[in-house]
């Protein structure tokens, strides 16, 4: 279970991660808004988690061909405060400060299952970020049998679309908070099991694992070393004293929803599903093979193909977080080739870690 603590009982050390969240309540009742004056109770139970974001040291996109990732966890985090309500029904209240301004998201409980969350935020583009949020609560509170709203209370200072789990940040926050005032027993590989699943069907982004179980997982100054089998931690790497890890913005933005990372996934599982048709390899990850062994068996892999021509031919891809676009075309050979190359580079950079740490 995720563990729980009272401010009174936490070191000086921890207390100082949740210091920006504790500023941010003492100066709620004096703001501007009115609305955030009063959004929180002074009377009532308040549930504050911290969830960092991630640098994406080695291994790349490959995580959702099963590939091994080297994850660092960063120090700018974002804040969930979630108070219970004592009314039966009620709502889920959400109040988030994003690009300097406060924005508000209501929604009456109980929450509609997961498809029709989906449908009514791909109707309603502006709120879109609010799935995020209602899609963790309304996967948790079908764990719970206690009633009553929500009000939950969202800071954060991790960038928005810059490549460092902003969206994975703010469901493992929301989660933690909101499992911890319904009383659910979850732990943190399984929480972040069910941000994922939370972004891929409710968002509509066809992430991996391994964002989410970075943050929730993850550990200050060491690698998380991560096996997205579909998510086994491996262990916690020490960083060589005298090196530091640098993640510099490029100005580009970055999106797990863009049409660019969707289809490259998708092209990955059709060039499994090519090669497991017309060779005799039957693996279920892509990373599993070597470059040797795809240099063999990728020969069947065409440069490209149309959705439509895939369709026909081959039916199909495992994968439940996309789908083959018959009117795309997409680029088989190289984006199944990339988790292969990836997984050989990350498991030569493991291996030569130790040896730098001595």
């Amino acid at each position: 279970m995720i563990p729980l603590h009272r401010l009174a009982d936490l070191s000086a050390r921890d207390l100082a991660w949740f210091q920006p969240a504790l500023d941010l309540l003492d100066a709620l009742p004096s703001t501007a808004d009115r609305r955030l004056q009063t959004f929180l109770s002074p009377k009532l139970p308040l549930y504050i988690a911290r969830a960092p974001g991630r640098l994406d040291v080695m291994g790349g996109i490959a995580d959702y061909s099963g590939a091994r990732v080297l994850e660092l966890p960063l120090v700018c985090s974002t804040f969930a405060l979630v108070q219970a309500q004592q009314e039966r029904g009620g709502h889920c209240d959400i109040a988030t400060r994003r690009a300097k301004q406060w924005d508000f998201f209501s929604i009456d409980l109980p929450l509609a299952e997961p498809v029709a969350l989906a449908a009514w935020f791909r109707e309603h583009k502006t709120e879109r970020w609010a799935s995020y949020v209602v899609g963790v609560v309304q996967a948790l509170l079908a764990r719970s049998a206690v009633t009553g709203g929500l009000r939950i209370l969202i800071d954060s200072s991790v960038p928005e679309g810059r490549g460092v789990a902003s969206s994975a940040a703010l469901e493992v926050a929301v989660a933690a908070a909101v499992a911890a005032s319904r009383g659910i027993e979850i732990g943190a590989a399984e929480l972040a099991a069910l941000c994922q699943t939370v972004e891929n069907h409710v968002v509509g982004a066809p992430c991996g694992i391994m964002d989410q179980m970075t943050s929730a997982c993850g550990r200050q100054d060491r690698l998380l070393r991560l096996l997205c089998q579909p998510g086994t931690i491996e262990g916690y790497d020490d960083i060589p004293a005298g090196f530091r890890f640098y993640g510099i913005d490029s100005g580009v933005s970055h999106a797990v929803s863009g049409a660019d990372y969707g289809t490259v996934r998708t092209a990955a599982f059709m060039g499994q599903r090519i090669i497991t048709a017309e060779t005799a390899w039957r693996g279920d990850y892509l990373a599993d093979l070597t470059p040797a062994q795809f240099a063999e068996l990728g020969r069947c892999l065409p440069e490209e193909m149309s959705g439509a021509e895939f369709l026909a031919r081959y039916g199909g891809i495992t994968d439940t977080a996309t789908v083959v676009l018959p009117e795309r075309r997409y680029p088989i050979r190289q984006a199944t080739q990339h988790p292969v190359d990836e997984q050989a580079r990350v498991d030569r950079f493991a291996e030569l870690l130790p040896s730098i740490t001595h």
